[in-house]
């Protein structure tokens, strides 16, 4: 039994700029407790589009993250997302849970874009059809095989026990339903926006609606300010995070470049309404390292009109302060939503 009556696991969030770590405590009757943390240096190229391309080096900066940070749980929960990931809801005939597990293979084949052998599938039934009671809702989630594979031997090359292979939006969803309370009318988009892809997920009362990976993130943004100013890198980066000290007008530019993420979100919504399957989006959450830009959740919540905020993965979930010496914890915290959503999840969870 991996969970008795207290015990961690910790969470690996492999993003193409870093890896977080983060290990939760489980105690009965207590809730959790983050109980170690820690992130990687930039990680360079060595993950382009989700893709790793210096194996070796990512190897390398989880094992010498676990050394830094004396971290000695080897049991890990760790996610994937990206183009060899697929999430798609579907409508099929209303079957007992047992039934639909051969039924949903066939379904599947109907709409993976791969040979249905060379995918690890997975599903949830969501519950009856909104229009028609003798149809049901499914959550397909289907990942390359040799992707998983791969990426779980890089994790054991590490030292380490991938006990849970999860996906970027629902470990983010994970972590933020164990924070926060949503009402059963709210429709919540939550947007993990890494260094160059954001996961968009848009839920409503705990059932993910629309799960799509975007190729946008924090790169987007550095990109546009560095074209438009004639800076380095590092100087666009720092005018990006607002640690310049410069009077640079990148607002305006930061919101042009958004122009994408937006124009998904209103497709998305667009899609739900037309589809009768939610209304249009009443909140926003925003989490990973590139959220904290200024300018993006501003922008975000003035297109929308709706409270828009940067999420904090330990609104209940407890720790030592002393874990954040030197720190700022609600500037750390948005980054480790993704492994803390991770070190919550427990063996048999569907999602």
């Amino acid at each position: 039994m991996l969970f008795g009556k207290k015990q961690s696991l910790v969470g690996l969030d492999i993003g193409s700029h870093s890896v977080k770590l983060a290990e939760v405590e489980s105690q009965a009757n207590k809730g959790y407790r983050l109980v170690n943390w820690g992130i990687s240096p930039p990680l360079g190229e060595a993950i382009v589009d989700g893709e790793i391309m210096d194996r070796q080096l990512v190897v390398d900066a989880i094992v010498n993250l676990l050394e830094s940070r004396a971290i000695r749980t080897r049991n890990v929960a760790a996610s994937v997302s990206g183009r060899a990931v697929i999430v798609k809801k579907i409508t099929m005939n209303r079957l007992s849970a047992d039934d639909a597990q051969q039924a949903v293979y066939w379904e599947a084949e109907q709409h993976v874009p791969y040979d249905i052998n060379d995918v690890s599938l997975d599903f949830e039934i969501l519950g009856p059809a909104p229009n028609d009671p003798k149809q049901m809702q499914v959550l397909l989630v289907a990942a390359k095989k040799d992707m998983v594979m791969s990426f779980s031997d890089l994790i054991r090359e590490a030292g380490l026990q991938p006990m849970i292979v999860d996906v970027d939006s629902f470990a983010t969803q994970n972590a933020l339903e164990a924070n926060y309370t949503f009402g059963g009318d709210e429709v919540v988009a939550t947007l993990n926006v890494g260094a160059e892809i954001t996961n968009i997920n848009i839920t409503q009362g705990g059932v993910p609606y629309f799960t799509k990976d975007l190729q946008f993130g924090g790169h987007t943004l550095i990109d546009a300010v560095q074209r438009k100013f004639n800076l380095s890198q590092p100087e666009a980066s720092a005018a990006v995070r607002g640690e310049s000290g410069s009077e640079l007008p990148v607002g305006p530019v930061v919101e042009q470049a958004c122009e994408s993420l937006a124009t998904a979100l209103e497709r998305a919504q667009a899609y739900l309404r037309t589809a009768g399957e939610a209304g249009a989006v009443t909140r926003i959450l925003m989490c990973g390292g590139s959220a904290l830009t200024s300018a993006l959740p501003d922008f975000l919540g003035r297109r929308f009109g709706v409270p828009t905020e940067i999420a904090n993965p330990l609104t209940r979930v407890g720790y030592d302060p002393d874990l954040f010496v030197g720190q700022d914890v609600t500037r750390v915290a948005p980054l480790l939503t993704v492994g803390i959503g991770l070190a919550l999840r427990r063996l048999g969870d569907k999602r």
